[in-house]
């Protein structure tokens, strides 16, 4: 079986995140809807972000070792299922919508996490859903058995 050119993504996924937050952060200075406290708001919103870039950047560091490339408009060349990949099939996104909530915890900004169930759908659908199309037919079974063990999300 002759494997398929990319997945079709059209555009760069984090962009979606950082468009999603700089819309909601955007949003809030003209209808401000508080989080947080200021001391609560500087420690959570650090933690998701440090937590959410780490698991996201263990994500990329695992394809660079499996020597495939992190950009989802290339050809991929393993179907990588160890590391973080074994929590979760998508550990850069979730990674990225974990330090997401915690930008929107530090700019305080309700509307950024109200945003984030946005981001998450154009996620979805236009990204994931079609890199999902293309490893099932890039690796048939072995796509078919890792996504039946391992869940989409955490």
């Amino acid at each position: 079986m002759s494997r398929p050119a990319s997945s079709g993504v059209r555009f760069p996924p984090p962009l979606a995140y950082i468009l999603g937050l700089a819309l909601g952060i955007t949003l809030s200075h003209f209808s401000p809807g508080p989080l947080l406290p200021a001391p609560a708001r500087w420690l959570v919103g650090t933690a998701l972000v440090v937590a959410g870039l780490a698991f996201s950047l263990s994500a990329v560091v695992t394809f660079v070792r499996a020597r495939t490339p992190v950009n989802p408009r290339s050809p991929t060349t393993k179907l990588v299922t160890s590391g973080p990949f074994a929590l979760t099939r998508n550990p850069m996104y979730a990674g990225l919508a974990v330090a997401y909530l915690g930008g929107a915890a530090l700019a305080n900004s309700l509307w950024s996490v109200v945003l984030l169930l946005v981001v998450l759908v154009v996620i979805r659908r236009a990204v994931i859903e079609r890199e999902e199309r293309y490893l099932a037919r890039a690796f048939g079974d072995e796509y078919a058995a890792y996504a039946a063990r391992v869940r989409r999300w955490i």
